[in-house]
């Protein structure tokens, strides 16, 4: 892990992961140094907080494509003259989020991504908070016995459409069909090779070659496991706030806390925007 940094400001938030990045202006194009550190943090706290940010739709993904190259997501319409960002629409009237449940971004890819980067437009002065977990340390937590039993296991992960037609503010692309693809269970970073547990409760299927009732006891212990408290971290967000993340080695979920009505609060709009970066197949 990285000690010293001369261009930006690194506050972790937890033990387990997150670091909150000050003195840096995104909007400006980032000299190779700064990109170097803002990269060395990345990989070393794995989720990276940026407050009071000012970006164009143009600006918001020359950060990110210092990155990697972006991608277009497939099941949902991209911002008119910008089909890498993808806006993520609560409405006041709505009580769910998408991405309510513990997950990892796309795994019914064969490529899934390896980062996004999310900026707030509209967030309501409280609720929606953004959960953030270290897959790593999931992994580095389990047994000798269990990890012995993982190694080699891949899963199937299968997902449709029709479960990003539930939102009001969300255009999804109706003929994009299904998508399935196989990943290992226990996945090692390109970058970094640590090893790290990977994971959709809605999207895994079943452990190839095991039915779907012997996949169940190994995957619904793997996930009650790797939702831990303790492996994650909490962002607060507020217009102009950004949140980055690495989708190799996290998993995150958003707070559907929005008991308006029962607490006698007015309802409020989320919108954010989110550019992903393209990833590799995980091996």
């Amino acid at each position: 892990m990285r000690e010293d940094y001369s261009r930006i400001d690194v506050r972790p938030v937890t033990g387990a992961l997150g670091a909150e990045i000050r003195d840096i202006d995104l909007a400006e194009a980032l000299d190779n140094e700064t990109f170097s550190e803002v990269y060395d943090a990345f990989l070393d706290h794995l989720v990276l907080f940026f407050r009071d940010q000012k970006l164009t739709p143009d600006q918001h993904k020359d950060f990110a494509r210092r990155f990697g190259d972006l991608h277009v997501h497939p099941l949902t319409e991209g911002l008119p003259g910008h089909p890498e960002i993808v806006e993520v629409i609560k409405e006041p009237d709505e009580h769910h989020n998408w991405g309510d449940g513990w997950h990892t971004d796309l795994p019914f890819l064969d490529k899934p991504p390896m980062s996004s980067v999310l900026y707030a437009r509209e967030v309501p002065a409280f609720s929606g908070d953004t959960h953030f977990a270290n897959t790593y340390l999931a992994y580095d937590m389990l047994s000798d016995v269990m990890k012995e039993r993982l190694d080699g296991l891949k899963c199937v992960f299968k997902w449709g459409v029709a479960n990003y037609s539930r939102f009001e503010g969300m255009t999804a692309i109706e003929d994009a069909g299904e998508f399935v693809a196989t990943h290992p269970i226990v996945r090692t970073h390109p970058v970094t090779e640590r090893k790290a547990l990977y994971l959709h409760r809605k999207n895994s299927n079943a452990i190839e070659g095991m039915s779907e009732r012997e996949s169940a006891a190994i995957l619904e212990f793997l996930y009650d496991h790797a939702q831990n408290p303790d492996f994650a971290c909490r962002f607060h967000w507020q217009a102009n706030s950004i949140a980055m993340w690495d989708n190799r080695c996290t998993q995150h979920r958003v707070s559907a806390d929005y008991y308006y009505a029962e607490r006698g609060f007015e309802p409020s709009r989320r919108r954010l925007q989110r550019v992903t970066m393209e990833g590799d197949r995980p091996f």
